[in-house]
């Protein structure tokens, strides 16, 4: 997994649209665009505690996150039952959903084809960050 820091000391505006955009039934076309959105604002919340990493791998493609998609982790989110985090365990970086039940803490890959992680005692284990957003490339097809 690769991992970049993000730097937020440039400002990048795009045109908004002012018009939402159904993904059901087309309606009318209107050329009007709003005002500007910086992605930087919009998207990273925490900027010193916001990291991007590039997708390897296979595990989590059946909750829509695929090899080569860009991540925004957040390392200021509490890793909560759910989350979709980067974690650190044994001396290897996995990216995984967090599962707190009774017994222990499991890490899930969302692929029948992985196996589920259990998070052993004494375990060298630790959540680098939480999963904010996913970006994807789809000119990639």
């Amino acid at each position: 997994m690769e991992i970049k820091k993000i730097e937020n000391n440039k400002e990048v505006t795009l045109a908004l649209l002012e018009q939402a955009v159904p993904a059901g039934f087309p309606s009318p076309a209107q050329d009007y665009t709003g005002d500007s959105i910086d992605l930087n604002k919009e998207l990273i919340h925490h900027p010193s505690a916001t990291f991007c990493a590039r997708v390897t791998g296979r595990s989590m493609q059946d909750c829509g996150i695929n090899d080569g998609d860009l991540l925004l982790v957040d390392k200021s989110l509490p890793p909560l039952d759910g989350s979709i985090a980067v974690c650190f365990i044994d001396g290897e970086f996995t990216l995984k959903r967090i599962s707190i039940r009774p017994d222990g803490l499991y890490l899930m890959p969302a692929n029948p084809a992985y196996p589920t992680l259990r998070v052993a005692e004494g375990s060298n284990f630790q959540v680098w960050g939480v999963v904010s957003y996913v970006i994807k490339d789809m000119k990639r097809g």
